[in-house]
């Protein structure tokens, strides 16, 4: 009885090590066409460090947007300001900034904290790589800039002319980090709806 009793867990462990042949074939020949889809819910589930509270990616983004482009105001504007007298040298380097910490800090945060892969492209004018990319977003930070601009004169207009005011806005770091962000959301938008035209018309 006793070498019988002893037999048996070497026999369940056979069983219990037994290979699965069938669901080793299924997972090798899986591919991105044939991948079973699961929701964001049920992928959220087995996340680790899972939050009870949890930014929506438009508010992250714009919150990353917000900060970034504030710094730029307070270290160029009001830091650089002291030493940098001419009006549109001062414009031309806060453009240069405003391109470089939208491609080598805002971009990449953003790349860093998406939940999925290429999520983050949503929230970028400028999805682009490399030295290019690099470019485009310098071009890029002076197209911003113009539209910084073109709001504070269009906000100091509409306080002389309805409030009379007899003060202009100046600029300060969370007013420009407003008014960049918003720009910013803009452009997106609009490319947004300049490429879904564009698909809407390759289907038809």
């Amino acid at each position: 009885m006793a070498k019988e009793k002893a037999k048996q867990p070497d026999k369940a462990a056979g069983e219990y090590y037994q290979l699965h042949t069938g669901a080793v074939d299924d997972l090798v020949n899986t591919t991105a066409e044939n991948a079973p889809r699961y929701s964001q819910a049920e992928l959220d589930k087995y996340r680790s460090g899972k939050k009870k509270w949890k930014l929506p990616e438009s508010v992250k983004a714009l919150l990353i947007k917000f900060w970034f482009y504030g710094a730029v105001c307070f270290f160029v504007f009001m830091g650089l300001g002291v030493y940098v007298t001419n009006q549109w040298d001062m414009l031309f380097i806060g453009a240069v900034v405003l391109g470089m910490v939208t491609d080598l800090l805002i971009n990449h945060f953003l790349r860093f904290t998406e939940k999925m892969p290429g999520g983050s492209r949503d929230w970028m004018l400028v999805t682009r790589r490399g030295a290019m990319g690099f470019f485009m977003n310098l071009m890029y930070g002076f197209l911003l800039m113009a539209a910084v601009i073109t709001l504070y004169n269009l906000v100091n207009m509409m306080l002389i002319s309805v409030f009379g005011a007899k003060q202009m806005l100046g600029v300060e770091p969370i007013l420009f980090g407003i008014f960049a962000t918003g720009a910013d959301m803009l452009f997106i938008a609009v490319k947004r709806t300049f490429r879904k035209i564009v698909e809407d018309a390759k289907n038809k």
